[in-house]
């Protein structure tokens, strides 16, 4: 059985091998990552098996949600949206590609009882008649709809209907949080309107339809069924839909949804972010009652799914906002703001869990710094390591590099890594280059100060790492591991103060190659031949 867990906004897929226990964390060591502030350090348990794939909660705190619905255990059909905390997946096969309403298998034919349509495409409201049942006119009466507004005359109703719309538009405007708009938008709807159920279904960035909240009358959170013609018809044709009797309709035979559930009379209407977007549906309907809606019904129902669409919008809008900020002040201790800045806005730039890729790296380290240091008391060494890791750092981020870390006196900071760029090798001789000049500027005004001077030792190697994000939930460190950076460690050892030591791969990658002269090749523990090395003599 071949099955991805794939997120609703499309940045994470997560392939799932049969008989594979996966946990879903916010560790790092869990095997379902997801670094998300509503995600708890092991959230959930997935058990993939031959048949089934099973949904343990593992006590979380903000609960794991099976089609919108809570659950403490449960089973996972492909088609299903799995939410945990805040962060809403789908269960995706190869059978389940297209649009998913999580429905039985519906068939469209002619005739049925869908006996109004209304286009809401480019804003304008167009009343478009359409298969209308023999002996009517297509329309219901004004009267014996299930809007609740009580009034004498039609321009009092009028007035009522309007007041219910900018209590509404009050109600949504000032949520961010996209669960709790989406509950206020149920509620919303059962306030206003005589329905049994109501569903939200959201539309991914693929184009596919997923449940996020419904609920019956009674309070029951389970998911029910969308009839899966309304459904797509509402979103491709971009129309609002009543329709009558849908038990009796051509186009829901064989839909078992339909028949289990008795629905009779629903709407469904798209909602639309614009002219050209939609961000998915908003759906109701009565389980008994047959002829229950009308067309001031529909047409208050598009009134409020147009508030509804532009909250939701600006929800995420303020999400991918919040993101963002919560990324840079993540990011920028270690990256340099313009990277930052444009890791925030790219998602995905830092996979979760880390990939390989050819990285340059850089070691500087203060030569005699820890014999130096034994004469000094320690707030002069505190300040000054302050200065000289502030010049260092500032070439670095200047250089469009990326800070890895300070060990002790030691730098270690990265070009390549997590977004690339052709000329990273030249930004970090550069980056070194500049560095040493800066050491001889501070040398000079400390030795004014009567402060200790320094020599510095760098080397710079390029080669294949694994870059990614390494530590705990607590604490996060994007970093890059294996044998070129330790290549990169040695050459800064054997580098003496004031000189630049560079491996011949790095050498070979410069587009604009400095003048050079050889140093005796490096032997390195592990491998068989000595790594030539060139000392940059500018």
């Amino acid at each position: 059985m071949s099955l991805t867990l794939a997120s609703f906004t499309g940045d994470q897929d997560f392939d799932l091998v049969t008989d594979h226990v996966y946990v879903v964390g916010r560790a790092v060591a869990s095997e379902i990552p997801i670094f998300d502030p509503t995600i708890s350090r092991r959230h959930a348990e997935l058990t993939v098996t031959a048949t089934a794939v099973l949904l343990k909660d593992l006590g979380s705190s903000n609960g794991t949600f099976i089609n919108g619905e809570k659950v403490t255990e449960g089973q996972v059909n492909p088609g299903d949206s799995v939410t945990f905390g805040k962060v809403v997946f789908q269960l995706k096969s190869p059978d389940t590609g297209g649009p998913r309403f999580n429905t039985g298998s519906h068939h469209a034919a002619p005739g049925g009882t869908i006996i109004k349509q209304i286009s809401m495409s480019a804003g304008v409201l167009q009343p478009v008649l359409v298969s209308a049942p023999p002996g009517t006119s297509g329309t219901h009466p004004a009267g014996g709809g299930q809007l609740k507004v009580a009034a004498a005359t039609r321009e009092e109703r009028n007035a009522r209907k309007l007041e219910k719309l900018l209590e509404v538009s009050q109600k949504l405007s000032g949520e961010l949080d996209l669960d709790k708009l989406l509950g206020r938008v149920v509620e919303t709807t059962f306030e206003v309107m005589g329905v049994d159920r109501v569903s939200v279904l959201l539309r991914t960035d693929a184009g596919e339809l997923v449940p996020r909240v419904s609920k019956s009358r009674l309070g029951d959170t389970s998911s029910q069924h969308v009839p899966r013609s309304i459904a797509r018809k509402a979103v491709e044709e971009r129309v609002a839909i009543l329709t009558d009797n849908a038990i009796a309709d051509d186009r829901f035979k064989g839909g078992q949804s339909i028949m289990l559930q008795s629905v009779r009379s629903a709407m469904c209407i798209p909602l639309m972010a614009s002219a050209e977007q939609v961000l998915g549906i908003l759906y109701v309907d009565n389980l008994t009652a047959t002829n229950s809606f009308n067309d001031e019904d529909l047409q208050f129902l598009i009134a409020f799914g147009g508030l509804a669409a532009t909250a939701i919008k600006v929800s995420r809008f303020a999400e991918q906002i919040q993101r963002q900020a919560m990324v840079r002040s993540n990011f920028e201790r270690y990256f340099a703001p313009n990277v930052a800045a444009e890791i925030a806005q790219q998602q995905g730039a830092v996979k979760l869990g880390g990939d390989k890729r050819p990285v340059t790296i850089l070691f500087s380290d203060i030569r005699g710094f820890t014999a130096m240091s034994e004469h000094m008391n320690p707030d002069a060494i505190a300040g000054l390591l302050s200065d000289y890791f502030t010049e260092m750092v500032d070439i670095v981020f200047a250089n469009g590099g990326t800070l890895d870390k300070f060990i002790g006196d030691a730098i270690m900071a990265l070009w390549g890594a997590p977004i690339p760029h052709a000329d990273d090798p030249d930004r970090s001789v550069q980056a070194a280059i500049q560095m040493q000049r800066a050491i001889a500027t501070l040398n000079a005004q400390w030795a004014t100060e009567g402060r200790p001077q320094i020599g510095v030792g760098i080397g710079i190697n390029y080669g294949e790492t694994f870059a990614g994000n390494i530590g705990s939930h607590l604490r996060l460190e994007y970093t890059v591991i294996g044998d070129a950076v330790n290549v990169a460690s040695r050459l800064c050892s054997n580098a003496l103060g004031g000189e630049i030591l560079i491996s011949h791969p790095l050498y070979e990658m410069l587009k604009d190659k400095p003048p050079v002269e050889a140093r005796d090749p490096l032997t390195v523990k592990n491998r068989a031949q000595a790594v030539p090395v060139w000392k940059v003599t500018v």
